[in-house]
């Protein structure tokens, strides 16, 4: 309305407002400046690209030196045949080379996170920076359940990523992945959190993976998933190709789990698992609504090991978990991940329902060690390691490739009996399996669920 006045009559109506601020008391008018007007800068997020150009330093690549047997006709493992022939004895080697990547979190002790599946078998491992400086590394300790592994070069002059909270992570948050993907050279990508709390990738492992469609190839396992703002969150370890490549579902260990390994890895050379002796299984709709309960996420005590932690802070089958240490349990794989990476000696504040009533106890974390058995006297279930678990006989590890997992044998399973013969002890099932001829039956409970497991 103003600017359709003459131009007297605006300059007049101007006047006549200021003087009319001005004779109300109390009343002032700050003058507008630059500053009054100016972004508040301070608040702004940075160009990526600046964030960048200080992190990926910290991103290396890692080349792996290893020797496998050499791929032969079958005729050279005939030993009549070796002798026809002046064939060597020991079996023909071949040198393997692969690529990964990895992630300096330690400048000053040359402190390097990366994944198991990168370094395991390794005669030498290169680590070589962005900068193209090259060192041979020293393998710290590797844990093959969770995927990670810590090297260390003697070098100066080195940047680390700083680490983030993974645990505040939410889906839709701005990530970056950094890695050597089919062996290119140092890559970045962009994407968001897709989900939380994956599992289910590597049903032997302790998995809590961070799902994120920024691009991740062969070759960024061990790379570094980041925050907008240049925060080290995730180990990338995983993804789904069908085709072979990036579909956009890719997976990386949470810096949380990784830190947690890391530090057992400095201080024992290996990762030292806590357990507090209760069988779970995962709270489901029907178990919820025969315990009167509204949860619908928690674990379900099953038993309890007599002498156990679990016994002596006062925790009874039909318990329901819910927390540790004010962390929601999701089900019973996370209970197992979250109490297996504890430290060994300390405890925990649990959280249980009972009777509909939510309490709260301390537990202490003991060793898996105590019980722990591998030498099954039966071929067909080599490979796994065994542990008396109230009660019941618990299959604490099975490993890849072994008998034991091509018998359909799955770390996390109960054995409850061998051909319908009960056992509850380790010792019991090596004595019946000895007994046993021909085809050997499993009762057994995975997942919550029975099943019958015919091993030939």
């Amino acid at each position: 309305m103003i600017a359709c006045l003459p131009r007297r009559a605006r300059r007049f109506f101007a006047i006549l407002v200021a003087a009319t601020v001005l004779s109300f008391p109390g009343c002032s008018v700050a003058p507008v400046t630059a500053a009054t007007i100016a972004p508040q800068t301070s608040l702004e997020a940075r160009p990526l690209a600046d964030v960048l150009e200080e992190i990926t330093p910290a991103v290396v690549n890692i080349a792996v030196t290893s020797r496998a047997p050499a791929e032969t006709n079958p005729l050279f493992n005939d030993p009549y045949f070796r002798r026809f022939f002046d064939l060597p004895q020991t079996p023909q080697q071949r040198q393997r080379m692969s690529a990964g990547s990895g992630v300096i979190v330690d400048a000053d002790k040359g402190y390097v996170l990366t994944n198991h599946h990168v370094v395991a078998n390794a005669g030498e491992i290169a680590v070589t920076l962005k900068d193209r400086r090259r060192f041979t590394a020293e393998l710290v300790g590797s844990d093959e359940a969770t995927d990670i592994a810590l090297l260390k070069i003697e070098v100066g002059n080195l940047t680390a990523l700083p680490l983030g909270d993974s645990d505040t992570l939410r889906v839709g948050d701005a990530v970056v992945a950094i890695g050597n993907p089919f062996g290119l050279g140092q890559t970045v990508t962009s994407g968001i959190v897709s989900a939380l709390g994956r599992s289910g990738i590597n049903v032997e492992g302790y998995e809590d993976f961070i799902q994120t469609d920024a691009s991740i190839n062969p070759g960024n396992s061990g790379g570094a998933l980041v925050t907008a703002d240049g925060r080290l969150v995730g180990i990338n370890t995983a993804i789904i190709a069908p085709a072979g490549g990036n579909v956009g579902i890719g997976f990386a260990v949470p810096i949380a789990m990784a830190s947690s390994v890391m530090k057992q890895l400095v201080e024992h050379g290996e990762m030292r698992r806590g357990r507090i002796g209760v069988a779970i299984q995962d709270l489901t709709p029907d178990l919820a609504e025969a315990l009167g309960i509204s949860e619908t996420d928690g674990a379900v005590v099953g038993s309890v090991e007599q002498d156990s932690p679990a016994a002596d802070a006062g925790l009874q089958a039909g318990d329901v978990i819910v927390a540790v240490d004010k962390q929601t349990i999701s089900g019973s794989a996370d209970l197992r991940y979250r109490i297996g990476l504890a430290p060994v000696g300390s405890k925990v504040e649990v959280e249980y329902l009972r009777e509909g009533k939510r309490e709260s106890a301390s537990v202490r974390i003991e060793t898996e060690g105590p019980g722990l058995a591998s030498g099954i006297e039966a071929d067909r279930l080599q490979g796994a390691q065994f542990q008396d678990a109230a009660g019941n006989v618990f299959v604490a590890r099975v490993e890849e490739g072994s008998a034991a997992e091509q018998s359909g044998l799955r770390a996390g399973d109960v054995i409850v009996a061998v051909n319908r013969r009960p056992v509850s002890t380790v010792a019991e099932l090596t004595s019946t399996l000895r007994e046993a001829a021909g085809t050997i039956a499993l009762d057994l409970f995975r997942g919550g669920a029975k099943l019958f497991l015919v091993i030939r």
